[in-house]
């Protein structure tokens, strides 16, 4: 029912409103950017939430879920497909919609963003040496998701950067959502974070890792698809200059 309530409907509603097919977004490699993700991002996840589960740092009502995949609820695994597309194609409306400009940029945010995160995953990986502890689920959200973060940044941080301002807002957005679905799942009972294994910050009912976890799993899908779209493979001068008709947002607005 949570899905029915939270992901399925608001995906129908952004696939529906597309203003045209994706949006007029990406060309043929629009069509392929979700469903890859999705592959992507069920086949990294899944070993990962597994481990959660089996050591208890979370999990669910046995009368809430219709049936378990070696730890892990069915309805999880649906969710590891359903945020990217729901994700993805929030990003879509931005790039179709609003057409923010690409700025080039040098060397350094290409640097400053690799080093980040791969000082985060550093970080997290020395922590987690020392076994569980209050700190042990954020580090395993960070070592998790920060390498994947950081070489996305080693891969074309150029084009990141240049997609900043699309970045803040289709990530930015749907992490507000989706703080607001996970507060009331936990409010439910629907699933139950372990308070031995995390610092115990909150907002209402969403502890500060969940808050990390969707954060760091829209950028992951987020930089995913722009890369995907206008990465390495295309040159950002391209993106820069005169805009194709299929890619002005007047066009793609019909």
């Amino acid at each position: 029912m949570f899905h029915f309530v939270f992901t399925l409907p608001v995906i129908i509603g952004l696939a529906a409103t597309l203003p045209r097919p994706l949006g007029g977004v990406g060309g043929r490699r629009g069509r392929w950017a979700i469903p890859l993700l999705c592959v992507i991002a069920f086949s990294y996840t899944t070993p990962w939430d597994n481990y959660l589960v089996a050591n208890d740092v979370w999990w669910y009502g046995a009368d809430r879920v219709i049936a378990t995949i070696g730890y892990v609820p069915v309805e999880e695994y649906m969710f590891f497909l359903l945020q990217p597309v729901l994700t993805g194609l929030f990003l879509y409306h931005v790039l179709g919609r609003l057409g923010y400009a690409d700025r080039r940029s040098g060397l350094l945010p290409h640097v400053l963003g690799a080093a980040f995160w791969l000082l985060v995953s550093g970080i997290s990986f020395y922590h987690l040496r020392s076994g569980p502890d209050d700190a042990f689920y954020l580090s395993l959200i960070l070592a998790w998701s920060g390498p994947v973060l950081a070489g996305m940044w080693l891969y074309d941080g150029k084009t990141l950067w240049a997609k900043r301002k699309t970045m803040l807002v289709a990530v930015g957005v749907p992490t507000l959502y989706l703080w607001f679905a996970d507060a009331i799942a936990i409010y439910a009972g629907i699933w139950t974070i372990s308070t031995d294994y995390t610092l115990g910050l909150k907002v209402w009912t969403l502890p500060v890792e969940e808050a990390t976890f969707f954060l760091v799993t829209n950028l992951l899908v987020v930089k995913g698809i722009l890369l995907f779209l206008y990465g390495s493979h295309e040159s950002i001068q391209s993106a820069t200059s005169k805009p194709s008709r299929a890619d002005t947002p007047e066009m793609a607005q019909g």
